[in-house]
């Protein structure tokens, strides 16, 4: 072969160089003025014959594609447009030539086979107006293929809502586009195909040809049919490597620079730090664990020598210190309790514990972890380890209470099941040989939830006392969070007379105070450990922003972080990375392993599909691939406990690949060998970030951490500053042992297990007396009893997670209704925003259309539909403050705060069907309103500076908006409590929508939770107000950050916002004078669209304080 004709890998070598160089000078900016460059880029003439000849065939197709596309019922599919192109060029279209376009412009172009369903709008059996047509390549054969061949155009046109201009919340609407725009759209793309032809002929060395370099390049974006692949196996061999082992495959260093070279590696890495490994550091333990023991933790655990932390732990809880070890994760906290637990049994063979974990994941993986341990200690293989939890069979519960040794259950089953019926445990000698108590991930209780299971520890330790268990030291894990009771009995007091705790936290800000709280116990009699002795591999850590569409059209927005997200880990597991990727909610975790599925089956990656396990029967295609990628959610709502065991078990055996995930696999699970987390969107909590990147590497092997950031200020904030993610302390957790709605609740609870004196004040705090005096029956040995109106059981009245609520049963009736079968069970207030006629809910990754909806009987009948669209409801939610309980003077000024009844009104009225969010239909649907009370706490906003607001530009939502998360961000308990965000779709959209809302700052409880934070807010509204005014007029940022006005847990993504209009707000509320020239005019041509939505107040009618005591906020 000569110099002009290369070997093939060279040739794909020269093309792909050169297409980079072009790229590069695409990107690079320009000195030239605007006009010049487009004169420059209108010029050529000097082209090669072949790119005039291809310039005509993409003109054509430009057209053909434009006129479809303003049509929104027609499908853009090679088959169907090919012969109008070819009308309009007097020759054949051939694929090549399409490839060679999108070589040119792989930004632009969308071609590439996709499941039929993709582009499906309705799932009728005859096409309907609203359906694309598929008759212009139809086959005539019983069976369509699966797939089809797409061809796309990206565009940043959005009809009639207007803009030019698409933010990741927006949707582009379905109106017909105008002749007029679809002129300019065609104009606008025959300019960008100029540009490249010319940036590739820039790049292209003078001993190359162009035509062949495009060409060479091209080959790689000819699409194949996966059903092609799938039955030739020998195709495109090269693109189908196998997967390597875990044990096999290449260091992530290595990985990451092949990343860096892939064609679609746009420089999403924005930022990478890379933690070195670290050597491990062992100790020794005093007095020496028994031989048995040591031969336990090495035939099971492979463990011959402790690590300094653990040693030195167990060292302290054996000197009667209390203890809590603060160290990283997967650092081997569960050996601090399991390892006394032993010696316990080792010297008693009655002695009890009770382990307590926050999900039942985490409960079942370290049961195995025990049952394992005990089975390799000679002499202890007997002791049963039994699961007491919600689904422990009724008939099953007094044999585990007789026969177990250990039980592993949560702290819902100790309130409501284990401590109002104590005397059936002390009738079993369960309690009176209790030894060790476990209670897994600290970190988990805080706020309210924590309050609760603060009073939930109290009463334990004061039945424990009763019973004959007086000594209790206890190992506390948060994050690996474990919490250890010892108890002895009465006549050790005289050798220790506190109890003695062990907590294990790895992310807490302050371990220490966060125990005493939980526990009420002495910090002085407490040794913290924080020096971690275990060893760790090198971790890489990236943040990845979303590239643009196209750099020379920022109109047509980045690409989908969805998309990002799943190609990042289809390239991962290909190369023998098992990855875990996190999700914040549980519809995007199904979205997202829908869209990974339907990218491997497009891919024809058949050779990872066979490692799925086999769903058969009337499942489809799409579902029996989903063993790949197992869906594990934060709620274990709606699965059965035998599939919810199944999945467990698959993700810690690592025989997954990949999981799909929510924040439940964030704690101390240890779910095999996994080598890369991927975070879809900031998790909420820099605590949660950290832990859930704590999820890979726990093998000591080199891992990966990836920040895949969304749209949303809050992500955006972190990009721009990512010393936060990494240096920044985690706030501390907040326990409120002064709320005396909770408190009233576990004194009415202990008082029904045993009386209550006032003794009982060492457990529950100085509050007991008054409580025991106003809420409590003394009988006439002065004895007190719960109140009459909490029999027959308190504990039944209290819902230590918020009240249960109602649940819709959805049942799959595809088949048949004889047939049905439950899939799950959803809250009201769930099933009203994901259950609607006609909608798709999503079941693990499968798509469902909602048949009916009996309100009556609170069933949903499903039929499974193969589509690939979801729907969006199209909803309001108001929040209406009804009645005043209490006001109160917000301090040096002549405004008030108020306290009382709260509506929520929640409406869905439509939806839209969606895919990549682009709207294909919009439906009416006529629901029901749901509609709850509540209470809550607001501020009326004064008129003037309304507007003020309003000569400025500034909308008033936006500013009330702020207002309301500058609050809540100084407020230490605002993650139970919510307030009404403002929604994009409805503050700038260029209708004016007739819902109008008051102007005030409105927070309430959540519905059913009864949590009194609320109250506390308004108790505390002066100084919460001062310290979020402070917070905005100091902080140094220029439209808002997370120290100032945007909230993480924002429902609306932080999108409607104004800083300025915040301060202004606070400053009103708080009658401090504004210099209208401080407040600048807004500038967000977003912002400036849409119209007023605000009113001013009208005032809330009020009721006799005296019927409604609430703390001790004073009324006037």
């Amino acid at each position: 072969m000569t110099n002009r004709d290369p070997e093939p890998s060279s040739r794909k070598a020269i093309a792909k160089r050169a297409l980079e160089d072009a790229d590069h000078i695409k990107i690079k900016k320009s000195r030239t003025t605007k006009a010049k460059r487009k004169e420059t880029d209108q010029n050529f003439d000097h082209w090669p014959q072949y790119f005039h000849s291809l310039f005509k065939v993409y003109k054509a197709l430009n057209t053909v594609l434009a006129f479809v596309t303003s049509r929104k019922q027609l499908a853009t599919t090679f088959p169907s447009i090919r012969s109008s192109v070819e009308n309009i060029t007097k020759q054949p279209l051939d694929m090549s030539q399409v490839a060679e376009l999108k070589a040119l412009l792989p930004e632009i172009i969308t071609f590439a086979y996709v499941p039929r369903n993709q582009i499906q709008v309705n799932v009728s059996a005859k096409f309907s107006k609203d359906e694309p047509d598929f008759s212009a390549f139809a086959k005539h054969s019983s069976k369509e293929p699966e797939h089809v061949l797409l061809l796309e155009f990206a565009e940043s046109w959005k009809g009639a809502s207007g803009g030019t201009k698409a933010s990741h919340n927006e949707y582009l609407v379905p109106a017909t586009r105008t002749p007029a725009a679809t002129k300019k759209l065609v104009e606008k793309r025959n300019d960008r195909f100029i540009k490249a032809v010319n940036e590739l002929l820039a790049a292209t060395s003078s001993s190359d040809d162009p035509v062949f370099l495009l060409k060479a390049a091209a080959r790689d974006y000819i699409p194949v049919d996966p059903e092609h692949i799938k039955n030739n196996p020998s195709v495109d061999e090269t693109a189908h490597m196998p997967v390597p082992s875990s044990e096999d495959r290449a260091p992530v260093y290595d990985i990451l620079a092949e990343l860096q070279e892939q064609h679609w590696y746009k420089d999403q890495i924005v930022e990478r730090r890379t933690v070195e490994p670290r050597e491990g550091q062992t100790g020794c333990l005093e007095p020496l664990l028994s031989s048995s023991i040591q031969q336990a933790l090495q035939s099971s655990r492979n463990i011959e020598t402790l690590y300094s932390h653990q040693a030195t732990a167990i060292n302290a809880l054996n000197s009667g210190k209390d203890v809590i070890v603060s160290t990283s994760t997967a650092s081997g906290k569960s050996v601090i309790y399991q390892v006394p637990l032993l010696r316990l049994l080792e010297n008693d063979p009655h002695t009890t514990a009770i382990f307590v974990y926050p999900t039942k994941a985490l409960a079942q993986d370290q049961k195995s972890a025990l049952e394992n341990l005990l089975r390799a200690c000679p002499g202890l293989e007997h002791i049963q380890v039994s699961t007491y939890d919600g689904d422990t069979p009724v008939e099953q519960r007094a044999g585990i209470r007789a026969s177990a040794s250990v039980i592993f259950t949560n702290f819902d089953m100790i309130h409501a099941a284990i401590l109002p019926h104590e005397e059936l445990w002390r009738r079993q000698a369960f309690l009176k040989n209790l030894r060790l108590f476990v209670a897994d991930e600290l970190h988990y209780y805080s706020g309210t939830f924590g309050s609760h299971v603060a009073q939930i520890m109290r009463r334990l330790r004061r039945v424990c006392v009763a019973v004959g268990s007086t000594y209790v030291s206890q190992v506390q894990q948060s994050y690996t969070s474990v919490i250890v009771i010892f108890f002895t009995h009465l006549p050790r007091l005289h050798t220790d007379h506190h109890a003695r705790f062990v907590s294990c936290s790895a992310t807490i800000a302050n371990p220490l105070a966060h125990m005493v709280n939980i526990f009420g116990l002495d910090s002085s009699q407490i040794q913290v450990v924080t020096e971690d002795g275990a060893p760790t591999g090198m971790k890489e850590y990236l943040l990845w922003r979303s590239p643009y569409v196209d750099e020379h059209e920022p109109a047509l927005g980045r690409q989908s972080s969805i998309a990002e997200a799943t190609a990042l880990m289809r390239f991962l597991m290909k190369r023998g990375i098992r990855v875990i990727l996190f999700c914040k909610i549980r519809k995007v975790c199904e979205l997202v392993m829908k869209t990974l599925r339907n990218e491997l089956s497009s891919e024809g990656r058949y050779d990872i599909l066979e490692r799925v396990q086999a769903y058969r029967g009337g499942q489809s295609f799409w579902y029996r691939i989903l063993h790949l990628v197992v869906l594990i959610r934060r709620s274990d709502l709606g699965y059965s406990a035998e599939e919810r065991r199944r999945i467990e078990h698959d993700a810690f055996t690592g025989h997954l690949l990949g999981i799909i995930a929510t924040n439940a696999l964030e704690l101390g699970v240890d779910i095999g060998t996994l080598d890369a987390v991927l975070m879809l969107g900031f998790p909420v909590t820099l605590a949660s970030f950290r832990q859930q990147a704590g999820r890979a590497g726990r093998r000591k092997r080199d891992s990966l951490a990836v920040f895949i950031a969304e749209g949303l200020p809050i992500d955006q904030y972190y990009l721009n500053n990512p010393h936060e993610l990494f240096d920044k302390d985690t706030d501390d957790l907040l326990i409120d042992l002064d709320n005396e709605i909770i408190l009233e609740a576990h004194i009415q609870c202990a008082a029904h297990e045993m009386p209550i004196c006032f003794e009982d004040e060492k457990y529950f705090g100085p509050l007991l007396k008054e409580i025991c005096k106003f809420k409590l029956h003394r009988d006439e040995d002065g004895w007190y009893h719960p109140d009459s109106k909490c029999l027959p059981s308190p504990s039944k009245l209290i819902s230590i997670r918020g009240t249960q609520e109602d649940k819709y049963v959805l049942v799959d009736v595809t088949k048949s209704d004889t047939s049905a079968k439950i899939l799950e069970e959803i809250e009201i207030s769930r099933a009203v925003f994901e259950v609607y006629e006609g909608g798709i809910f999503i079941h693990q990754g499968r798509p469902f259309i909602v048949q009916e909806i009996h309100h009556d009987t609170m069933l949903v009948k499903l039929v499974q539909a193969d589509v690939n669209w979801i729907t969006k409801q199209r909803d309001f939610t108001d929040v209406n403050a009804l009645q005043t309980y209490r006001t109160r003077a917000i301090k040096a000024t002549p405004h008030r705060a108020y306290y009382g009844r709260v509506e929520i009104f929640c409406q869905v009225f439509g939806f839209y069907k969606m895919r990549h969010n682009v709207i294909l239909d919009v439906v009416d649907v006529e629901s029901s309103p749901w509609i709850h009370e509540t209470v809550g706490m607001w501020i009326d906003v004064p008129d003037l500076v309304l507007q003020l607001l309003r000569d400025k530009c500034i909308k008033p939502a936006a500013a009330i908006h702020s207002a309301e998360h500058a609050f809540l961000n100084q407020f230490p308990l605002a993650s139970d409590i919510r307030t009404e965000c403002k929604a994009e779709e409805k503050e700038y959209l260029k209708k004016e929508s007739r819902r109008k809302r008051p102007a005030r700052l409105i927070m309430y409880d959540p519905v059913g939770h009864g949590s009194g934070v609320a109250a506390k807010a308004f108790e505390h509204a002066s100084d919460t107000l001062n310290k979020a005014l402070v917070a905005v007029e100091s902080c140094r940022c220029e439209r808002g950050c997370v120290k100032c006005i945007l909230s993480a847990s924002c429902k609306e993504g932080n999108i409607v916002s104004s800083k300025p209009g915040a301060l202004a707000i606070l400053k009103a509320i708080l009658n401090i004078e504004i210099n209208p020239d401080s407040i600048p005019f807004e500038t967000d041509e977003r912002a400036l669209h849409g119209h007023d939505s605000i009113i001013s107040v009208s005032p809330v009618h009020t009721r006799t304080p005296q019927s409604v005591p609430i703390g001790n906020a004073s009324s006037t």
